[in-house]
């Protein structure tokens, strides 16, 4: 029984360090810290700017839909259909801002950084591929000088041939005009 608890824990402290859970979790702290930077700037900042033009608190915008929209002083209830519009060009304001900052801040320079990353990578195997053919063709160089050592002249100056080596394609001591 104590093993079943034993792996239960077990399981429970996998799933917990998965990095996908941590990830989020840093994500939710980090986006409720960020909530507020988001509003102490549309407080401090835009609505100020707002208020230049009219009232300096979003939320006091609104439209009356339907009918007097009058306070009733002793009960607190409105009378008729009122529309809240600054409310929403408050948290549409809030929503621009975290966006922009977000992708300003975050999402830009993670993607300048991987084309960066992804081109030094492709530049790094290009260098590879260039060492790669530079080898090949050193390689080629020697065999063609050692088939030109042994005497074969022309008839070794295309190599070993299609069949490679002992083949009959290239320039052999015996193999020579034995087609």
């Amino acid at each position: 029984m104590s093993e079943k608890k034993v792996s239960l824990l077990e399981g429970f402290k996998a799933f917990l360090m998965r990095g996908n859970v941590i990830d989020l979790a840093v994500a939710v702290v980090i986006g409720a810290a960020f909530t507020n930077i988001v509003n102490a700037v549309v407080k401090g900042i835009i609505n100020p700017l707002v208020g230049a033009f009219g009232t300096q608190d979003l939320d006091n915008y609104s439209s009356c839909l339907r009918g007097p929209c009058t306070t009733d002083p002793a009960t607190g209830q409105m009378d008729g259909i009122e529309i809240l519009w600054g409310s929403v060009l408050s948290a549409t304001l809030s929503f621009l801002i975290t966006a922009a900052v977000v992708y300003f801040l975050m999402v830009l320079p993670m993607a300048k950084y991987l084309a960066r990353r992804a081109a030094m990578q492709a530049a790094k195997e290009g260098v590879q591929e260039t060492l790669e053919v530079s080898e090949l063709e050193v390689l080629k160089e020697i065999r063609d000088a050692l088939v030109a050592q042994r005497g074969g002249g022309a008839a070794g100056a295309g190599g070993f041939g299609a069949g490679g080596p002992g083949e009959g394609g290239g320039a052999l001591p015996g193999r020579d005009g034995e087609r």
